[in-house]
């Protein structure tokens, strides 16, 4: 079995040369080109705290899933994060003009996937890598058992969101009389709920979650409705027409769900990146060449990215899951094997 992998190894390395003087030309005018010429990546964090995702702790440092995931892009295009990543806060309805501008250069800020979106703002997106489920919380002690309880009551939602569309698509198709109140900034939609001045507040169930753990008068003042609103894919957004970036994009996550699948960890690379299992792990982390030049990367720009976050499962256990203050099941967010609905590309 030795011999027979070194021999495939051998193969793919002489794939892997050919790949190299193949390497992929970065177009002059991809944000990608733009990006590794200044040497840091601007991307999106949040005006306040989205738990969970994005997030601000007493020192400053931002955690959270999308923060995560901008390290990891960040990692892999330089190596390391720490000096090349600017987390740039910005509120939903900025995201849009902060990208064209040039203020960021992707949007990793749970930003759903819409046809106008698509279709009217030059915008690109990602292979989504987050599904949610808008739902209602609201205080127990109003006694409501479905969003319709809530009729001629107030929502808060956060402004220029899809939830916000949603929600009034929802009170409209079922006759509901509810007054929609929106809010730029996290921390205000959830001071205002908890004080009372919103019957009902309208986010995706992990935010719902998050925030109901985080409640000033106890989780069990509050219950989170079963009624679904509507199901979202969340992805990483870039400018309309920059083939290179958004391949990057798409390939970040697929590594982070191969590494994943293949049981390669931050704590594990090294040993598996010198000891590799397969031909296909070879060429993932960069033993054999050709998965990073075909991008116009180095060959272990995923081993970069696993050894500083950690493979998919690992950044959402210290994000939202059993690592994190929320201790939220991953759900459909998870690999197909698990039960979820994601899967990794295939790497040739």
């Amino acid at each position: 079995m030795k011999i027979a992998i070194k021999t495939l190894l051998a193969s793919t390395v002489l794939t892997g040369l050919a790949a190299v003087s193949a390497q992929a030309q970065v177009a002059d005018n991809s944000r990608l080109k733009t990006v590794l010429d200044r040497g840091s990546l601007l991307c999106t964090g949040h005006n306040g705290s989205f738990l969970g995702f994005a997030e601000v702790d007493d020192k400053g440092v931002w955690k959270g899933l999308d923060v995560q995931l901008c390290k990891a892009l960040s990692a892999g295009l330089f190596g390391t994060s720490e000096g090349h990543l600017e987390i740039v806060p910005v509120s939903w309805a900025q995201r849009w003009p902060a990208l064209q501008s040039g203020d960021v250069d992707v949007i990793i800020k749970t930003s759903g996937w819409t046809q106008s979106r698509d279709t009217e703002l030059n915008l690109a997106f990602s292979t989504p890598y987050f599904i949610g489920a808008f739902q209602v919380m609201t205080h127990a002690s109003l006694g409501a058992e479905k969003v319709a309880d809530l009729d001629g009551g107030t929502i808060c939602v956060n402004a220029g969101t899809s939830v916000e569309r949603s929600i009034a698509n929802y009170a409209h198709s079922n006759g509901l009389d509810i007054e929609i109140l929106t809010y730029e900034n996290g921390d205000e939609i959830r001071n205002s709920y908890y004080e009372g001045r919103c019957d009902g507040w309208v986010e995706w169930a992990p935010a719902l979650a998050t925030g109901r753990v985080d409640a000033p008068d106890g989780a069990d003042a509050h219950v989170i409705l079963p009624d679904v609103i509507e199901l979202e894919a969340e992805a990483i957004i870039i400018p309309e027409g920059d083939a290179d970036w958004l391949d990057v994009q798409n390939w970040m996550l697929s590594s982070l769900w191969f590494a994943e699948l293949n049981g390669i960890t931050s704590a594990n690379v090294d040993e598996m990146k010198a000891n590799p299992d397969s031909p296909q792990i070879a060429t993932f982390l960069g033993v054999s060449p050709g998965y990073g030049t075909r991008l116009g990367l180095s060959d272990d720009w995923a081993y970069n990215m696993i050894k500083e976050v950690g493979n998919m499962g690992e950044i959402y256990a210290r994000s939202m899951g059993a690592d994190s203050p929320y201790k939220l099941d991953r759900g459909v967010n998870a690999l197909y094997t698990e039960g979820g609905v994601f899967y990794p590309l295939q790497i040739d």
